[in-house]
């Protein structure tokens, strides 16, 4: 037996920063090569604590800016006006790649598209509400209007 110390998360084995007794070959083939493990002596439990530390500093910090961007976003509003038939379908759609460009331009920072949760496209007239996820615990939402294009 070998004790290591864990360098990322490794499912039924423990989170990163755990010292763990494994077997040798375990250590030897499998966590040392693909980087999931160090040998532990001092100096590597040593750098994985202060790696533990940095990287919660940085989630929090990431957290904090998501929280202050949801309060923003929580505040939007987005007025589509398209072309829609006498049943109130659209002659297109207003997908999710066309909510984050309006976010996009009413934030100021590039936006990804697959953070905006929205299940199929709107097809219809009418007011939605549509979650957009920042990070995994703060997920604001955006009401989009859908309106019909004037002159028709």
């Amino acid at each position: 037996m070998i004790q290591v110390i864990l360098l990322k998360d490794i499912k039924r084995l423990g989170k990163a920063g755990d010292v763990k007794r494994v077997a040798n070959g375990y250590a030897r083939n499998y966590l040392i090569p693909r980087g999931l493990a160090a040998v532990a002596t001092a100096q590597a439990i040593k750098q994985a604590r202060e790696r533990l530390v940095a990287e919660s500093r940085r989630t929090q910090i990431e957290v904090t800016s998501a929280e202050s961007l949801a309060e923003i976003v929580d505040k939007l509003s987005f007025t589509f006006r398209v072309k829609a038939g006498d049943t109130g379908t659209l002659y297109g759609s207003i997908t999710n790649a066309d909510i984050a460009t309006r976010l996009e331009k009413e934030i100021g920072q590039a936006f990804d598209k697959r953070k905006i949760l929205l299940e199929q496209p709107i097809k219809e007239l009418g007011t939605y509400t549509v979650e957009v996820k920042l990070i995994s615990n703060v997920t604001p939402t955006v009401t989009v209007v859908v309106e019909q294009e004037a002159g028709e």
